[in-house]
């Protein structure tokens, strides 16, 4: 049975055809006349029940399905590996299997990257594969709620690798204070490391502030470009406050940027702090420590105050729990005083 629904486009008036019959997957096509589209169900309806018709997944390939993800594709680098392994391959033949395959070889590949201690190219990790899995389902995705040229997403039969816990290095309380006197007398570094403490914010997103991101009434500021594509508010608070209204009331009026390149890196997006960063953290004596790593030391900090890790993963901008596991031992102190509340409401203390 095929029902048609008229739309209302940017460029005028549209039909949108699906075709449903039983022992077929659903069929859907969009045209610009109804007599076009009228012609096209009674023909597909007419296949399906002469048993001449093949299905969408048979009649397109990857490319094509990717040429139609592509304007709204998030990792278009790693959409443009999967067009490699699988551009010319009809729909259909993309099996969990095939993609399970094509997952082992990325693991199992060096990269260009050298492993510091050995000096031997290393391997990607599982984090990195499912990277790459992530954005060729979302494509697979797209062929299959979008396109309607796919029943089902072969990904959701695909069990990704395990990635590792990850890193967690976080400033003590002593390499806190010293780091920030380290910091202290570079006003561009020591704001950029008051915000990174205070908000959690990743170094791009906080190198690359813009004025009109801040409101100083509500004390927030907003990213609309993240890393997930999800639009996050980051509180701004004490000294962070403080400082940046003070570099406010003096900052250039024709660069909106809080961090803007110095005059002779002209081409760079924000001020680059990799040196002043690196004697700082020298000077304070600190070793192991890299940038993104407070960032782990606000979600620690964060989880011996008893913050749960919902309200971290809000913070830091994790769609999942998964990404803010490895600080849920840092809050055993709260869980059991929070134990010890219930306990002695139940009256068993």
């Amino acid at each position: 049975m095929a029902t048609i629904e008229k739309r209302t486009t940017d460029t005028g008036t549209a039909y949108r055809v699906k075709v449903r019959l039983q022992g077929y997957p659903p069929e859907s096509a969009t045209f610009e006349r109804l007599t076009d589209a009228k012609t096209w169900a009674a023909k597909i309806e007419s296949d399906m029940k002469a048993g001449r018709h093949f299905g969408a997944s048979k009649r397109h390939t990857f490319n094509d399905l990717a040429g139609e993800y592509a304007p709204h594709a998030k990792d278009k680098p790693r959409l443009g590996y999967w067009r490699e392994v699988f551009g010319p391959d009809r729909l259909d033949a993309i099996t969990p299997q095939r993609i399970k395959k094509a997952a082992d070889r990325l693991l199992s590949e060096k990269t260009s990257k050298l492993d510091k201690a050995t000096g031997e190219a290393k391997k990607r990790t599982g984090a990195t594969v499912n990277r790459y899995l992530a954005a060729l389902s979302s494509c697979l995705s797209y062929g299959v709620k979008v396109m309607g040229w796919l029943e089902r997403n072969p990904m959701e039969k695909v069990r990704r690798p395990p990635e590792s816990k990850g890193r967690v290095r976080f400033l003590s309380d002593d390499e806190r204070e010293r780091l920030l006197d380290a910091c202290r007398p570079h006003a561009d570094l020591y704001l950029a490391v008051v915000l990174s403490l205070t908000t959690g914010a990743r170094q791009a997103e906080i190198m690359g502030l813009r004025w009109g991101q801040v409101d100083f009434i509500r004390q927030v500021i907003t990213l609309s470009e993240t890393k997930n594509g999800d639009r996050r508010a980051l509180p701004l608070v004490g000294e962070a406050f403080m400082l940046l209204r003070e570099r406010g009331r003096v900052r250039t009026l024709g660069d909106d940027r809080i961090f803007p390149p110095t005059a002779r890196a002209k081409k760079s997006d924000s001020l680059n702090l990799r040196d002043t960063w690196a004697k700082a953290v020298k000077a304070a004596g600190i070793e192991n420590f890299h940038w993104h790593d407070l960032r782990h030391t606000a979600a620690s900090y964060l989880a011996m105050s008893g913050v749960s890790l919902v309200e971290i993963a809000k913070v830091l901008g994790h769609r999942t729990l998964a990404m803010v596991a490895r600080y849920s031992h840092l809050s055993d102190g709260h869980i059991v005083a929070t134990g010890t509340k219930l306990a002695e409401r139940l009256g068993v203390a």
